[in-house]
C-alpha cells in the first residue's frame, strides 16, 4: 500500500505566504501533492520557492496578480488539464487538473478556486457560470477516472455547520441558498433527486465531502477566518477548502486534518490548509 498525502491551501499570495512562515510549515508536513489556490504569481516564482524537487503545473489567471492555482508534486504529472465552460467562459486561473501515477495507481487531483462572488453583480454571474460549468464537469471527471478529487477553496459553505455566524450571512455571496444547493447535488446520492436550500431539485453527483464525512455532525472544522478584529482568536469562521472525493477515493481516506495555525500571529494565510492522507 502506497500513502499519499494531498494538502490543498488557498495561500493568498505564494510570496507573501513564503515570507511570513509557509516554507517552514512546508517542511515539517511530508507532503506528496501540494494544491495552491490564489497563487498570484508566475511560474518562475513558484519553482525559486518551492524549489527543484517539485514537479509543478500551473494555470495563472489572465489578469496578472488575480487568482491562479498550481498543483505541486513529488510525482510528475503524466498528462494535465486546464479550462472549464463554454469556450466564452475565462476560467483561467481557476481550474486545473493534474493526472498522477502513484505507487501504480492513477489518481486525479484537481485545484481549483471558485469565485467570492457578490450579490446582484457581475461577480456572482461569474460565480453561476463556474458552478454550472463544475456541475457539468463533475461526473465527467468521474468518468475520466475513478480515482478523483477536487480540491481547493470553493467559496461556499454548504449547510449551517459550515459558518459559525450562519445566520447573518444567509444574503450574503458564500451562503446563498441557491449556491448551497449545488453542493448538495454536488454531495447527494448519485442519481437522486436532491432538494437543496432554494427548494430546487437536481440528481445527485455522488461526490463525498471529505471533511464532513471525517468531522461528522459538529460546527466546523473552519479554513478560513477574517484578518479583521477577533474572528481567529474567537474562532469565528467558515469552512469553505474542501476536498471533495469520488467514493472510491474517499473509502481510502485514513486520516483528514486542518492545520490551523497556533496564534494569530503564526498565521501566513487567511485560510488554513486541508491535509488528507489517502492509503492506496
Amino acid at each position: 500500500m502506497t500513502c499519499l498525502r494531498l494538502a490543498s491551501v488557498n495561500v493568498n499570495g505564494i510570496r507573501a505566504a513564503f515570507r511570513k512562515g509557509m516554507g517552514d510549515w512546508l517542511a515539517t508536513r511530508d507532503v506528496d501533492v501540494l494544491a495552491l489556490q490564489e497563487v498570484r504569481a508566475s511560474s518562475d516564482d513558484l519553482a525559486g520557492l518551492l524549489g527543484d524537487e517539485w514537479d509543478i503545473v500551473h494555470d495563472p489567471a489572465t489578469a496578472k496578480g488575480r487568482a491562479g492555482v498550481a498543483i505541486a508534486s513529488r510525482h510528475s504529472a503524466h498528462v494535465h488539464r486546464v479550462a472549464l465552460g463554454a469556450d466564452d467562459f475565462d476560467s483561467a486561473g481557476r481550474w486545473l487538473e493534474a493526472d498522477y501515477e502513484i505507487g501504480g495507481t492513477t489518481v486525479t487531483v484537481v485545484s481549483t478556486y471558485v469565485h467570492s462572488g457578490e450579490v446582484d453583480t457581475p461577480k456572482q454571474d461569474e460565480k453561476w457560470k463556474f458552478l454550472d460549468a463544475m456541475t457539468e464537469r463533475l461526473p465527467k471527471l468521474r468518468e475520466h477516472n475513478p480515482l478523483a478529487v477536487v480540491v481547493g477553496d470553493l467559496n461556499v459553505g454548504h449547510d449551517q455547520r459550515d459558518i459559525k455566524n450562519w445566520k447573518g450571512n444567509v444574503k450574503r455571496a458564500g451562503f446563498l441558498p441557491r449556491e448551497r444547493a449545488y453542493f448538495s447535488r454536488f454531495f447527494g446520492e448519485q442519481g437522486a433527486e436532491v432538494e437543496g436550500a432554494d427548494g430546487t431539485t437536481g440528481p445527485g453527483l455522488g461526490w463525498v465531502d471529505v471533511g464532513r464525512a471525517q468531522a461528522g455532525d459538529v460546527e466546523g472544522p473552519y479554513t478560513w477566518w477574517s484578518w479583521r478584529g477577533q474572528a481567529f482568536d474567537n474562532d469565528t469562521g467558515w469552512r469553505i477548502d474542501y476536498q471533495m472525493a469520488t467514493p472510491e477515493l474517499a473509502a481510502k481516506v485514513t486520516q483528514y486534518t486542518v492545520d490551523r495555525a497556533a496564534a494569530y500571529d503564526q498565521r501566513w494565510s487567511d485560510h488554513a490548509p486541508v491535509v488528507v492522507d489517502y492509503e492506496l
